[in-house]
């Protein structure tokens, strides 16, 4: 089987000969480039290159294009600050909504004025170019109540939700509205879906309540457009107690990443036992593991989430988000290997 054989079956549910697999190799791929953090975040010749780059040299069975949480924000003008080793992220002493009355600024933008959203969309096309179908490339989007909270902050939005949760919900409309188009305009690049981060959805942040009540309707309306235009809808989420149920009935995702198991599951056995026929799901190897404890401890990881997650099918082997930026390379292979001897189905 080639990456894109693999990975169909995995979301289909169906056993590949092997656990797909792809440590989240983001800002790392820059130093296959021997690119700086700003200029690969920013440069789609240098974020293509690098990615594929991952792809090559650790045989990974897709890329997802994780960049940083920044790209969308872009849209309404907001301050980005780019720190040497680590990704791109707000000024937030220069936030576009400095106070309630601030979100009613927030009106529709035109992606195309953006110049980091049409960087990844450049980046895609790249990308997918050079998959020449070998492998799938799903693009990532940041939802739309965490790219307002780029524009806000996440504590100072999280407070305004109590205060005046009709204005959020207006300005989270319209940031939704734009990413709309511009997931239509990702898709026209070629990739096989999108990923869409809903990090609010998660016990660590809000309520499910509040999550269905706030975003709920506004990712169920962004999947529609995914998969209106042909795309995989997939959910990114490494929040603890995330919301499988509520997020699967507004989203109906072919595919979860997520760290830690949903909030109604104890274990990661027991989220694929209740939710492996719903969906695919993908991880959950801790990232900091790859620069702490020792090779064993990693290797152990890995396998756990094989055993735990892998039987019949429907799991993807990846951290459950980002591979540390300035780590070592060394555990990446490690995880690979382990997909490739430990992961084929053939042997469990």
């Amino acid at each position: 089987m080639n990456a894109m054989e693999r990975v169909t079956a995995a979301l289909n549910h169906t056993k590949p000969d092997r656990v797909p697999v792809y440590p989240i190799l983001s800002g790392i791929s820059r130093k296959l480039v021997g690119a700086s953090y700003k200029d690969w975040a920013n440069d789609p010749d240098i974020c293509a290159r690098a990615l594929t780059a991952t792809v090559k040299e650790f045989d990974l069975d897709c890329i997802v294009t994780l960049v940083d949480l920044s790209v969308e924000c872009d849209a309404w003008g907001q301050e980005l600050i780019y720190p040497e080793d680590e990704a791109a992220h707000p000024n937030y002493q220069n936030c576009v909504i400095q106070d309630i009355e601030d979100y009613a600024k927030i009106q529709k933008a035109d992606y195309r004025q953006s110049r980091r959203m049409m960087m990844m969309i450049e980046t895609c096309r790249k990308l997918v170019a050079e998959a020449k179908g070998e492998y799938p490339v799903i693009a990532f989007v940041f939802g739309p109540l965490g790219t307002l909270s780029m524009l806000r902050s996440q504590q100072e939005m999280y407070m305004d939700l109590y205060d005046d949760p009709d204005a959020v919900k207006q300005a989270a409309r319209a940031v939704n509205e734009t990413l709309k188009d511009y997931c239509r305009a990702l898709m026209e690049t070629g990739v096989a879906g999108i990923m869409v981060d809903t990090l609010f959805a998660s016990g660590s942040i809000m309520s499910k309540k509040m999550w269905k009540e706030m975003e709920g309707g506004l990712c169920s309306e962004l999947a529609d457009v995914i998969r209106e235009a042909g795309g995989l809808v997939m959910i990114h989420n490494c929040g603890q107690k995330i919301y499988f149920d509520a997020q699967i009935e507004a989203m109906h995702p072919a595919a979860i990443s997520f760290l830690y198991p949903p909030d109604d599951c104890k274990t990661f056995a027991e989220c694929k036992e209740k939710y492996g026929s719903q969906t695919t799901l993908i991880g959950c190897v801790t990232p900091a593991s790859a620069v702490i404890g020792t090779d064993e401890d990693w290797d152990a990881e890995c396998r756990a989430s094989i055993d735990a997650m892998a039987a019949g099918g429907g799991f993807m082997l990846a951290t459950g988000c980002e591979y540390p930026a300035n780590a070592s390379f060394d555990r990446a292979r490690r995880m690979v290997e382990i997909a490739k001897t430990y992961g084929r189905y053939d042997e469990h």
